[in-house]
């Protein structure tokens, strides 16, 4: 992202919210001169983007011009710098530390059925319901994709969401079989698999027949 965007982005975080004289004043401070001009160009950037909210009247306690306030959205949040990865390699450790895997696998079950809950995948077609999924999966990261089949559908992702766990541990591979499983009311078989080299992880969805 080009640099002042990503200062506007990072003055809204620390902010909350602030007016376009609010954010020149900042960048005047951190890169000199900046005109007001300038900064709601790159505020329409951002919006064209989703990352920061339409303007909204900011009240006034006294008489004077109408200012107007941007904020973050949540979008925007996925641009700053996470510690998902590392928190979940290592609660993953201290299950497996401290419980059998089966256990283990029970609370990824649990997990896998809770995502697949907060999709709200509708009742269809399974063209309709992969569709669904696919907007679900890219949303959290799995960059998805699927495509028509002899024997059904294949449903790729093409990112892996905690890549640098499953490198060395395939146990979050299995809830993601479990996630789809749960979301398309079918049982996929995976077909190729990024743990083992190859550049996605793919699932076979047969075609149901009633």
């Amino acid at each position: 992202m080009q640099e002042t965007r990503r200062t506007i982005l990072e003055i809204l975080r620390r902010r909350q919210q602030a007016t376009v004289d609010e954010i020149v004043e900042e960048l005047q401070k951190r890169r000199g001169n900046i005109t007001a001009v300038t900064v709601r160009h790159h505020l329409k950037l951002l919006q064209s983007e989703e990352l920061i909210t339409s303007p909204e009247l900011r009240r006034r306690s006294a008489p004077g011009r109408p200012q107007y306030i941007y904020a973050l959205t949540e979008k925007a949040h996925e641009h700053f710098p996470q510690n998902y990865q590392r928190l979940a390699e290592g609660l993953l450790g201290e299950l497996q530390k401290h419980m059998p895997p089966a256990g283990v696998n029970v609370i990824l079950e649990g997990v896998a059925d809770q995502m697949a809950g907060e999709a709200h995948i509708p009742e269809g077609c399974l063209a309709d319901r992969l569709d669904a999924a696919v907007d679900y999966l890219t949303n959290r990261g799995y960059e998805a994709h699927w495509e028509s089949s002899p024997e059904g559908y294949i449903l790729f992702t093409s990112n892996c969401p905690y890549h640098s766990i499953s490198e060395t541990n395939t146990m979050l591979c299995d809830m993601d079989l479990r996630l789809i499983s749960t979301l398309l009311s079918v049982v996929p078989r995976r077909i190729t698999h990024v743990h083992a080299g190859d550049t996605t992880c793919s699932y076979l969805i047969p075609e149901l027949h009633e």
